[in-house]
């Protein structure tokens, strides 16, 4: 049995290196003894015929177009997916894109595939910076956020509730939006790296579709030993209280 990870788009999606958080799934699936590989995937064709789990990166505005309409040839795989309770991780402009659309400062607008509530919409100067998110799912996470867009219309559903930071802005003290196993973030990091428990996680949704168990080989220990040093520094930096574990 072999893990099977789709890195959407990473020609246009991966300006941050949010490609990067199929890597880290890959290569923590392999130090659990779990075969893996990543698919890079640029159009419907190049699809695997089965999926464990999905990574969409972010871009620039530049390439929001091309890339919207590249993922529209996916609608129905995407949807599916989603439904099947395959996890799907977007970031940044990759989220968007699976929203309802994208508003632009000079009124004109993008449609989104619609597979996860809420829209993006302009707000007042680009936000860079740390931020740190408590979550019910996958605990507290770290990240970059870079954006000049908030996000609105899922209250309902966010990823988590702020420590730090902007996350969706218009002070609605949220972050992200997350429905069944599609998850959508600006947290850059990539933040699987960053946050190894959120990578274990997804991880273990993948296993047990598969009806196996997952738990993190040794050679984990040593990377989220750097991971829990950086995420120590970034809550220090925060004024945040440090986890015990970091």
């Amino acid at each position: 049995m072999t893990f099977t990870i789709v890195s959407l788009l990473p020609g246009t999606q991966n300006t941050n290196g949010d490609a990067q958080n199929a890597t880290v799934l890959e290569t923590r699936a392999e130090w659990a003894g779990i075969a893996a590989r990543t698919v890079l995937v640029e159009r419907a064709s190049e699809l695997p015929g089965e999926i464990d789990a999905i990574v969409l990166g972010s871009g620039s505005d530049a390439s929001l177009e091309r890339s919207r309409d590249a993922l529209r040839t996916m609608h129905d795989e995407l949807r599916r997916w989603g439904t099947e309770g395959i996890p799907i991780l977007a970031v940044g402009t990759g989220w968007e894109l699976l929203s309802w659309g994208i508003e632009h400062r000079d009124g004109s607008s993008l449609e989104g595939l619609g597979i996860l509530p809420g829209r993006a919409v302009p707000r007042d100067g680009r936000v860079t910076g740390d931020i740190v998110v408590s979550t019910p799912r996958f605990g507290q996470l770290v990240g970059f956020e870079n954006h000049a867009r908030a996000y609105v219309g899922a209250e309902a559903s966010p990823l988590g509730r702020l420590r730090a930071g902007e996350g969706n802005g218009r002070d609605s003290g949220q972050e992200g939006v997350i429905m069944g196993s599609v998850i959508g973030t600006h947290l850059h990091g990539p933040v699987l790296a960053k946050n190894p428990a959120f990578a274990d996680a997804l991880l273990r949704i993948m296993a047990e579709r598969r009806g196996i168990g997952y738990a993190p080989g040794e050679r984990a220990l040593t990377a989220d030993a750097y991971a829990a040093a950086a995420r120590a520094a970034q809550l220090r930096a925060a004024g945040l209280d440090v986890e015990p574990s970091a």
